[in-house]
């Protein structure tokens, strides 16, 4: 395609489309990407960013989000009509730090920010989101998609070869399609949330604070600085009001959050306001011929648990590398198939697992419900997969998408543990890496295991036969290996310094095994040697790329 008309329109710059959008251009596909609304969204909204994703951004070179977001605060509770505290339940589950998972701390940042980090990187590529351009209609034929846009009351038809609606709840791409949004609209949870700048006498900012009965009248206060040393994200619960004359009105606001807060009060401004209720539903299927859904616009859930921002950029990364080698011409059509193959049960199971979470909230008088390690999103697997390959694995085991991380146990469609201490050996350097560094979102890593570089000969020769851009590899030798001589060294030779990598990926001592790491962090194939690496690529690849 010429290059005015990119292959791949996203249609709406929340964070999943503004992922989408990334991890195709680290793919070299240039993207057309749109947002109906005449500036950028304001708000925190849904802040919480689990390890999992932080892993994603880690992978897409945006350190900005693990440096930027602050870990979650304690919640503080307090004796009714006083600032006495009651209880500092943790939000967060705790989990020890291990070498495995370097983002271990989840982290909250404000989508307002987060848009604007993502935004830069996009503009490295030299890619700016178009605001105030909004689909109409789009057609699709076995070529490509035309689209209808609008901007500034004039029409435009685009010719393009993909469409991403990423455009939410009440998107026109899921519409078009013609995909079901199934699911309930739950009247018993509704509340006011969004950003405001006040002062409370005695109020701690290093806590997250709720006040009030949730069942009653409640309210949760917590500080951000993103929107000013006075910040706060607030939300409402008052069943017995009106909660869309609530919404509308700053005056009333104020005057519920001064009656819930024992305490003087004085307030600076409000800056942002929504009213929320719970929808629970989800697509039939993520896609349909050339248009696809990633986010709100496939699944929308309780927002107990945070999973939503998450899963909607997990969706995003699954289907940005799929994409770019179909339209590069590298992989057959089929493999977009495989978006909706892994990441409908996922979602099908993360809803259930949100709703659990809702259902104890509300029973739970200050909306506190357990929290599971199963949120940090490690857990979460595509073993069932139909590319991916383990000759290790016993078959018959049950789907159990939405696990928690279990460093006993690795198959192929599990996330890819990271290793510290890595030494690159044989270049003359002694260069300290980490396996999370060798992992892009534009390209295969194969990760031989061997104990000497003579084992891995065999692997690096039937590679010689792909793409360098599409696959790269690298031979992890034992610690032993520190200073070996290395004459004409594939892409990468590391030596375990200190065993984390053998120990994370379950190696035996003199054992020989590769494991393919897609570009999405996930181990592909979990195989013996040649044989499994050239029966994995083949259900990737179209022939030898």
């Amino acid at each position: 395609m010429n290059p005015t008309r990119p292959p791949v329109l996203i249609v709406g710059a929340g964070p999943a489309g503004l992922v989408a959008a990334l991890t195709l251009l680290h793919n070299g596909i240039p993207v057309r990407i749109i947002d109906k609304e005449p500036n950028p969204r304001i708000g925190q909204r849904g802040p919480g960013i689990w390890p999992r994703s932080l892993e994603l951004f880690n992978f897409l070179n945006v350190p900005e989000v693990n440096d930027l977001g602050k870990p979650v605060p304690i919640m503080r509770t307090y004796k009714h009509g006083t600032l006495e505290p009651l209880t500092e339940p943790s939000m967060v589950p705790h989990v020890e730090p291990t070498p495995t998972v370097p983002f271990h701390v989840p982290k909250l940042i404000g989508q307002q920010l987060l848009d604007v980090i993502l935004r830069r990187h996009l503009e490295k590529f030299s890619c700016s989101v178009e605001m105030g351009t909004e689909l109409r209609s789009f057609e699709q034929s076995d070529e490509g998609v035309t689209a209808v846009l609008a901007k500034n009351g004039t029409l435009e038809t685009f010719d393009t070869k993909w469409v991403i609606g990423a455009d939410g709840a009440k998107g026109i791409v899921r519409k078009q399609l013609g995909l079901t949004f199934l699911g309930e609209t739950r009247d018993d949870v509704r509340m006011v949330m969004g950003d405001i700048r006040l002062h409370g006498v005695g109020l701690d900012r290093k806590y997250w604070h709720r006040f009030g009965n949730f069942k009653e009248r409640g309210l949760s206060l917590r500080p951000t600085d993103e929107i000013g040393e006075d910040g706060w994200q607030f939300v409402i619960s008052a069943p017995d009001v009106v909660l869309t004359k609530l919404a509308q009105s700053e005056e009333l606001i104020m005057e519920i959050i001064a009656s819930l807060l024992p305490t003087e009060v004085t307030f600076n401004k409000i800056v942002w306001v929504s009213e929320y209720r719970a929808n629970i539903r989800m697509v039939n299927k993520l896609s349909e011929g050339r248009g696809f859904v990633v986010g709100d616009a496939a699944h929308v859930h309780s927002p107990t648990g945070g999973q939503g921002l998450n899963s909607g950029i997990q969706d995003a990364f699954n289907l940005g590398w799929k994409l770019a080698l179909v339209e590069k011409g590298l992989a057959d059509r089929s493999l977009l198939e495989t978006y909706n193959g892994e990441r409908l049960p996922v979602v099908s199971e993360m809803l259930e697992r949100t709703t659990t979470i809702l259902n104890q909230a509300m029973k739970a008088e200050n909306m506190n419900a357990p929290r599971s390690p199963i949120l940090f999103m490690l857990g979460i697997n595509c073993r069932f997969s139909n590319i991916v390959l383990d000759e290790f694995a016993i078959p018959g085991k049950p789907i159990n998408a939405y696990g928690v991380l279990d460093e006993e146990n690795l198959e192929a469609g599990d996330r890819a543990p990271d290793a510290p201490n890595m030494m690159q050996v044989g270049r003359g350097e002694s260069d300290m890496r980490t396996l999370f560094s060798l992992y892009r979102p534009s390209y295969h890593t194969v990760l031989m295991f061997a104990p000497s570089l003579a084992g891995a000969n065999p692997i690096l020769g039937a590679l010689e036969a792909y793409d360098k851009s599409v696959v790269r590899s690298a031979v992890v030798l034992p610690s032993s290996a520190a200073g070996v001589t290395v004459p004409s060294p594939p892409d990468l030779v590391l030596a375990d310094q200190e065993g984390h990598a053998y120990s994370a990926y379950l190696m035996e001592a003199g054992q020989t095994k590769v494991f393919v790491i897609r570009p999405d962090g996930v181990i592909g194939a979990i195989v013996h040697g040649v044989e499994g690496v050239k029966k994995y690529f083949s259900g990737i690849f179209l022939g030898v790329v």
